[in-house]
């Protein structure tokens, strides 16, 4: 452990050369992270920032943009939207972000697969991702009948480089097996992830 974290800070602080640091691990939070959440979704800021997000996501469909700027990720098996980090996101709000998104994830009866924490160098900067990663609840399949994959499978990343928040993106994949019912649209996940409260 002593020589990962000498590499880590090495390449934030531009120590010595050494070997590029790679490094993933698991995480989880706390019930009084998640009570802290809750609660800012409910309150003033973070329905704001909730507003303000579903705002500029349709003002990027009709090529507008405004702060901070939403990105439009589409193809035909997979889905989504990048924040950048901009006014009037701050640190705190930019992960209260990413926190929420996956609250509400699971409010539409997703189940979380996992919680990680990616570190790396990528063009001699620090990378880190924090991944929420999601799936439809499992169900067995039923005589004639196709399983519900409600949107698809949910992965929700906060980024930052050199310690310094970047983005948010958000994206949903969908099975294309046979014995999955179809999709349910995007613009219905979208509404859903940014319901008033």
């Amino acid at each position: 452990m002593g020589n990962f974290l000498e590499d880590l800070l090495g390449k934030v602080f531009k120590g010595s050369e050494k070997v590029p640091v790679n490094h993933k691990e698991n995480f989880s939070l706390s019930s009084s992270d998640l009570l802290e959440i809750d609660q800012w979704m409910d309150s003033t800021e973070g329905k704001n920032l909730f507003n303000l997000i579903y705002k500029n996501y349709h003002f990027k469909k009709s090529q507008i943009n405004d702060a901070p700027q939403v990105h439009l990720l589409e193809s035909p098996y997979a889905n989504g939207f990048a924040v950048t980090y901009d006014h009037p996101l701050t640190p705190e709000t930019f992960s209260k972000l990413f926190l929420a998104f996956s609250r509400r994830i699971l409010d539409l009866g997703y189940q979380q697969v996992s919680l990680d924490r990616k570190i790396e160098e990528v063009n001699e900067q620090v990378k880190t991702t924090e991944k929420f990663y999601l799936k439809p609840p499992l169900q067995a399949p039923q005589e004639n009948q196709k399983i519900s994959q409600l949107f698809g499978n949910v992965s929700i990343e906060k980024i930052s480089i050199n310690n310094q928040p970047s983005y948010l993106k958000l994206v949903v994949t969908v099975y294309s097996d046979r014995l999955y019912e179809n999709a349910k649209p995007f613009d219905q996940l979208m509404d859903s992830l940014f319901k008033s409260a």
